[in-house]
């Protein structure tokens, strides 16, 4: 593998001084890559595709068309280079981004005294990105990805039936949301670029506030509040359930400043039906993760412990409904 990124790199002008594998990401494989390009020492990021993967993940081909069209719309994110197919095992494709110094760890960034005056910045500078990324719809971008054929949340209802179809066992608190949700169907129908893994322990963090979002791997076509109601979502609060934006804020913040950004307004009944979604798509997210384990294609125990958390995810879902309203 190293003789490959050597060699891909010499490609490119420069030389490869350090390779260390990065933990922490389940569904890709990523690297830290130091290198000296243009004589100076430099630091990359290296992301392949895995071995297996959840359902709707994109290549890193794919994934690495949709990064250009964020950060030419202004999203705080790493910009990429150097595509490169079959670089870490043969029809694998590998890309090569910028690096973004801070803290990633969902934990510590809501805990951290240092980072006390980033989470107060945070709603805002999200907002503000997301806002941007929804700037990119496919009338104004050539983007390789399928455009839903009815509403988004038509489409999102028909993607959690098939994850629930193909998953082992009986799930009777996913199939009373998935009723639940088939009953209420939004609306809008509006149709842009989602991040579509929005969340905290997907934005590099400083002091300062954000630094860049990261892993784009389930970006799509689809509705604004797919990425507004998944940073909500009970797993990704990381103990603090109390601050439901991300663990690190109350919702009327970001709401705000996300429609002083985007000029749209925020329907908190819309914001309910996709958390929802959210929840559920979790739940059964986290049981293919442990399918991955116990199928021998993945062998790291993260996978095994994340699918412990589909019940969390199944009782926040049943919670929403019952009280019909956010918190």
């Amino acid at each position: 593998m190293e003789v490959r990124i050597r060699a891909a790199v010499t490609r490119h002008g420069a030389s490869l001084t350090s390779l260390k594998p990065l933990h922490g990401g389940a569904c890709q494989e990523n690297f830290k890559v130091e290198l000296l390009l243009d004589g100076a020492p430099t630091t990359l990021a290296l992301r392949s595709d895995a071995k297996t993967s959840l359902p709707g993940s994109l290549t890193r081909r794919v994934e690495y068309e949709v990064i250009r069209a964020a950060v030419a719309a202004g999203v705080r994110t790493p910009g990429v280079r150097w595509l490169e197919p079959g670089l870490l095992r043969d029809g694998a494709d590998a890309y090569f981004l910028d690096w973004v110094p801070g803290e990633a760890i969902g934990r510590r960034i809501v805990r951290n005294p240092e980072l006390s005056t980033a989470r107060q910045r945070l709603p805002e500078q999200l907002a503000q990105s997301l806002a941007r990324l929804h700037t990119v719809t496919p009338e104004r971008a050539a983007l390789p990805l399928p455009v839903p054929a009815h509403s988004p949340a038509l489409e999102a209802l028909a993607t959690l039936r098939a994850m629930l179809a193909r998953m082992p066992g009986v799930y009777p608190a996913v199939a009373f949301a998935l009723a639940w949700l088939e009953a209420r169907v939004p609306a809008e129908r509006e149709v842009v670029l989602v991040h579509g893994d929005f969340r905290t322990g997907n934005f590099m963090v400083t002091p300062e506030g954000l630094a860049g979002v990261l892993d784009w791997e389930f970006a799509h076509y689809g509705s604004p509040y797919e990425d507004l109601a998944w940073l909500s979502v009970r797993d990704w609060r990381f103990t603090r359930l109390d601050l439901p934006i991300g663990g690190f804020s109350t919702r009327a913040p970001f709401y705000a400043a996300y429609e002083a950004a985007s000029g749209r307004r925020v329907d908190e009944a819309t914001v309910l039906w996709w958390e929802v979604v959210g929840n559920v798509r979790w739940a059964l997210g986290s049981v293919h993760q442990g399918e991955r384990y116990l199928s021998g294609e993945q062998p790291d125990l993260e996978l095994i412990a994340i699918a412990r958390r589909n019940v969390e995810m199944e009782f926040e879902a049943l919670r929403l409904i019952r009280r019909e309203r956010l918190d």
